[in-house]
Order: C-alpha cells, then structure tokens, then sequence
C-alpha cells in the first residue's frame, strides 16, 4: 500500500514514521514533543513552553499538508504530569477557537527525550461542521 505522507521542515521526526499521513479527507498526525527543528533539541523550558513548541511544530505538519488548525477534529494529549494539566489547558485554549475539536488527555510514565509532554492530531480536509446531524433510530 502507498502511502500519502506530508513531511514538515520545520519539525523533526526521532524515529521511523511520517509526520502526517492521508486516508481520504483525514489527516493523521504522528505525535510531536517539544522539539526545536533549529537545533534538533528538547526546549528548555516549563510545561507552557514545551506545549507552546509542540503546538509550533504540529502548526508546521498541518502547512505541510495544506491545513491549520482550523481543520482540527481531534487532539490526543499525553502528559508527563498531570499536575500540568491546568497550565497545559491554558495554552491550549488559546490555540483554537470554539467549537474546539474533541481531546484526550493521558497520564503517561514517560516520553522520549524527557519530554514533559507530547500531542497528535487528526485534521480533516474540507468544511468541517457543514454536514447536517443523521437522525439516529
């Protein structure tokens, strides 16, 4: 199977796996940690910083492809602490507009690197909310 695959340059990929891949109209993005693309480095920095550079480089995926956040459906969070959460919610909320896409967020042992944090996406090409609600029987 061929894959469609996009590729950032302004985020860096630490294993086998593509940034983003296509199936359809849905883009799913590998998850990014905080990650300078200038150095190829973990920012130094509190938990605000590090989700500020995770959301820099996934912003980074989703031009790859052609989209932006507004094409957001869902976010998957895993966090190295939870005591974060709140400080990691605060960023976030700024990032997007209402209705924000659907999220998780995962207590987690670790992450690559040290990351204190780590986030992927699914976007979606094309209006999203546009379509009427089916009638469920």
């Amino acid at each position: 199977m061929s894959r469609r695959v996009f590729t950032a340059q302004d985020a860096v990929a630490i294993g086998p796996y593509s940034h983003a891949v296509e199936a359809g109209d849905v883009i799913y993005l590998s998850g990014q940690t905080p990650i300078d693309p200038a150095t190829g480095q973990l920012v130094i920095g509190d938990i605000s910083t590090q989700v500020e550079q995770c959301f820099s480089n996934l912003k980074a995926v989703l031009k790859s492809a052609g989209l932006d956040l507004d094409s957001v459906i869902k976010v998957n969070v895993f966090l190295l602490d939870m005591n974060d959460f709140a400080t990691m919610n605060g960023v976030y909320e700024k990032q997007f507009a209402a209705p924000y896409p659907a999220r998780t967020t995962i207590g987690v042992a670790s992450l690559p690197l040290g990351a204190k944090i780590e986030m992927e996406m699914i976007a979606r090409r094309g209006q999203l909310g546009t379509a009427a609600p089916k009638e469920v029987v």
